[in-house]
């Protein structure tokens, strides 16, 4: 892809700038326009990334756009719609809203209204998000593809049923914030055993990091490459049936239910 995407940012909090600083550092030719209600936030685009199209009125982005992204919240995503209808008909509208869907979206700014609805995270910051992303009514391939390439760029991205979203959202949406908390639990036990904080904490997220590298590189079932890492009778296996014991894997998983639950949750209360 060669064009400039023009791109609109409305909303600009974390993910807003996780995607905006991913895409700043991909190969992609890209053009901003940015606004957010805070004039802190929009200081902090305008001076840490360079963008000068920054504003507090949401349909001068919109007028600038090619490709407008809703990155609100979703308590105040109706506002933002109604601001918007009638002055985006041959635009792409990009969804991050989590819980609101495209049919919702539409019921403002109608059917025909090329709309994607997707579902980030903030390791695009680093340019490691893992983002799935589906279309409304009028979405055409086009349009997935050219979203998928923006998340791409920024990580990895897959095309889902919107049905499969909420899923998604309690899975990678919501995940990083799981790893975290992985890695402080793993830093912590390696400080217990006598380990200085930050060498605990470089071990701990190192090896979040390898052993994901080694799941997406290799192609291999976790569970082979976790065999791999436990011998007979070893340290491995006494460290993993404590975790058994501790019913990690139930509790992952009901972590995931429960906040794919709550987008679906969201998603109503609109």
């Amino acid at each position: 892809m060669t064009e400039t995407l023009k791109i609109g940012f409305i909303g600009a909090g974390n993910m807003a700038e996780a995607m905006i600083k991913g895409l700043l550092a991909s190969d992609l030719k890209t053009e901003f326009a940015v606004s957010d209600s805070s004039v802190d936030r929009l200081e902090v685009i305008r001076t840490v990334y360079g963008i000068d199209g920054v504003a507090k009125d949401n349909k001068k982005v919109a007028d600038f756009a090619d490709i407008i992204v809703l990155a609100v919240k979703p308590q105040i995503i109706s506002v933002v719609l109604r601001q918007l209808k009638g002055r985006v008909r041959d635009k792409l509208i990009v969804s991050i809203a989590a819980g609101i869907t495209t049919e919702y979206i539409e019921s403002f700014l109608g059917e025909d209204t090329r709309i994607v609805r997707v579902m980030p995270n903030t390791p695009a910051l680093v340019l490691s998000g893992a983002a799935a992303i589906c279309g409304g009514k009028a979405a055409t391939d086009n349009d997935l593809a050219t979203v998928k390439s923006m998340l791409d760029a920024v990580g990895s991205c897959i095309i889902v049923e919107e049905s499969k979203i909420d899923a998604v959202t309690g899975l990678s949406g919501s995940g990083p914030a799981y790893v975290y908390q992985f890695i402080e639990a793993l830093s912590d036990a390696g400080v217990k055993m006598g380990l200085m904080r930050a060498d605990a904490t470089l071990l701990a997220a190192q090896t979040v990091m390898g052993a994901a590298k080694m799941v997406i590189e290799t192609k291999k079932h976790p569970g082979e490459l976790k065999d791999g890492v436990t011998s007979p009778g070893g340290t491995t296996i006494c460290g993993l049936h404590e975790l058994e014991k501790g019913a990690m894997r139930a509790t992952v998983m009901n972590a995931v239910e429960a906040a794919a639950e709550k987008s679906r949750e969201l998603g109503k209360r609109k």
